[in-house]
């Protein structure tokens, strides 16, 4: 399991920090209390995951080292993000995460984040970023069908069985990311991986399933037939996929 920190600091506009290390396994946030984040140096160990806020909107870091699938996630929120970082060290499998969260029951899949990345001087054998769109809300499952009544001996014909009803249609999936990013002007254009892609669209909900007719019943005179089963509910469809976001990459 992994372990939990929270970073605590003062309510004030802005906030310098010294150091902020991330341990390795672990998840640190930093705090929803400001807007704008100064950090003199971070560093996120392998497997580790700082969790940026949505009511952040601007952080500053002087030095940045993420180790082996280290990640920077940042949540998703309708103001975009200002990352600007002096020197970075990134090692293999790291990333940089903006992504949208995926629809539910309850609310519509998220966009990915806008975000500007600015690294003056980086160090790294990949830069990765993910800032794709959510996946949207699945459809709804359609409603059973209700079994027909039995027949009774006083009259010889069983209830047919209700059909189901249809299933519901998939939410479409959610926008990818506008991102821009900064970097120095001899980093290989190859080297640089940024996905935008919009997000899948919901599964589609399975229809019902059919109400079983009545049975068969056996009376001293005659023998009443049972009756039919219903039919079963359509599948609905499945949801658009959202739009894909952009990419600008500007050199230094």
């Amino acid at each position: 399991m992994r372990k939990l920190c929270l970073l605590a600091v003062l309510c004030s506009p802005q906030v310098l920090a010294q150091v902020v290390t991330v341990e390795t396994h672990s998840l640190m946030r930093l705090p929803n209390t400001t807007s704008s984040l100064r950090l003199e140096r971070l560093e996120v160990a392998d497997y580790g995951t700082l969790l940026i806020p949505s009511t952040v909107t601007e952080v500053k870091v002087g030095e940045l080292r993420l180790g082996r699938e280290a990640r920077i996630a940042i949540v998703p929120a309708e103001q975009s993000l200002q990352l600007d970082v002096d020197h970075a060290d990134l090692e293999a499998g790291s990333q940089i995460t903006s992504r949208g969260a995926p629809g539910s029951y309850e609310k519509a899949a998220k966009p990915g984040r806008n975000l500007t990345l600015r690294i003056t001087s980086l160090q790294a054998g990949e830069l990765s970023v993910d800032a794709r769109g959510g996946t949207g809300a699945p459809g709804y499952v359609g409603l059973d069908g209700a079994n027909g009544e039995e027949p009774g001996c006083t009259w010889g014909q069983a209830g047919r069985g209700a059909d189901g009803d249809n299933g519901g249609d998939g939410q479409p999936g959610a926008g990818g990311a506008q991102v821009r990013v900064e970097l120095p002007r001899d980093y290989p254009a190859e080297q640089i991986k940024v996905l935008v892609d919009g997000g899948a669209g919901g599964v589609a909900g399975a229809g019902g399933k059919p109400g079983a007719g009545g049975k068969s019943k056996g009376c001293f005179v005659y023998r009443a037939d049972g009756g039919k089963s219903g039919r079963p509910g359509a599948e609905g469809h499945a949801g658009p996929a959202g739009p894909a976001g952009s990419v600008t990459v500007q050199r230094l």
